[in-house]
């Protein structure tokens, strides 16, 4: 543990291609979103300030924070463009220094006339210390929980079939029964892939957040973090796809879950999900994440209980604001 005294904070303004990477090796791994040549992908529409907190001891960064500006609204938020932000820490990393980190940040962002700063979280899942210890100190700050999502996972470690509800679990043997079956598909099939399940989603009144080319762009950029699974019928035609993420070395996203209303009696999904269950597995994961089940803000109860009838283990996401 680095004692106290030894932390210096350092900020950095975005350039031409993004957010500039932290001068010192990071004592952690970052997640996918939150590293910079991932966040350089997303359009600038104004600045990103990165605050790296640095260990002088160790010669390492062991907390990062990025955050973009908007100077018109004079709100800050973090992120920027992503599925989340917040502070990304090193294990073990104690409040004080967290502290230390906030305040230069906070100081920083009050100075350039920003009247309020939001920051949502990663799920407890990914990293459940960090996530504790990042809630903690955000709360002695003053911090609000703008929101409060519930999140599910599969846990890799335990079987997935004796997890499931009885009726998810007939509906799995049924699947079975009848000949369909789990692949992993190559990503040049990803312009029908993404026709797909935008059929589907559209089926639900439902739209995607990114665009085909946006997919395309992350797949090839990051090979061997974006994957395509299907569930196909004995016919090879799609009963199901999705995109997985690999976020880090401990979690796997299943991102776009995707299947026609025509296969509900089948819910392919399930057996979907019981693939990248064993991917995961193989893989040597910690963390199948499900997602939030969210409808216009609200809690979609009817995901909810899917997840829930999977074997899915319930935990906490947070988004949290304060004044300046």
């Amino acid at each position: 543990m680095p004692v106290p005294g030894t932390y210096a904070v350092r900020m950095a303004e975005s350039g031409p291609a993004g957010p500039v990477p932290p001068p010192l090796p990071l004592a952690f791994e970052p997640f996918l979103y939150l590293r910079p040549e991932h966040q350089a992908l997303a359009p600038q529409s104004g600045l990103v300030l990165s605050f790296y907190l640095e260990d002088a001891v160790s010669g390492r960064t062991v907390a990062q924070l990025h955050v973009a500006v908007d100077a018109r609204a004079q709100v800050a938020h973090s992120p920027a463009q992503a599925p989340f932000g917040a502070v990304q820490l090193a294990p073990g990393l104690s409040p004080a220094a967290l502290h230390q980190l906030l305040n230069a940040a906070e100081r920083e962002l009050a100075g350039r006339g920003l009247q309020r700063f939001s920051l949502r979280g990663y799920p407890f899942a990914y990293d459940p210390a960090g996530a504790a210890t990042l809630a903690e100190t955000l709360r002695q700050r003053g911090y609000r929980v703008a929101l409060a999502e519930q999140n599910y996972y599969l846990d890799p470690a335990r079987d997935y079939e004796a997890h499931l509800h009885p009726s998810e679990r007939r509906r799995l043997h049924k699947c079975r029964r009848h000949g369909l079956h789990f692949e992993q598909e190559p990503p040049f099939l990803l312009p029908a892939a993404y026709a797909f399940i935008e059929a589907c989603r559209q089926e639900r009144g439902q739209a995607l957040s990114l665009s085909l080319a946006r997919v395309q762009e992350l797949f090839q950029r990051f090979p061997r973090e974006h994957f395509l699974f299907s569930v196909r019928q004995p016919d090879g035609a799609w009963a199901a796809l999705t995109v997985a993420i690999r976020v880090s070395g401990r979690v796997l996203y299943n991102f776009y879950p995707a299947s026609p209303l025509r296969y509900n009696a089948f819910s392919p999904v399930v057996l979907l999900n019981e693939g990248l269950h064993a991917f995961a597995r193989a893989s040597d994961l910690a963390v199948l994440d499900l997602g939030t089940s969210t409808l216009d803000s609200s809690p979609n109860a009817s995901l909810l209980r899917f997840k829930r009838h999977l074997g899915g283990v319930a935990g906490l996401r947070l988004s949290w604001e304060r004044d300046l």
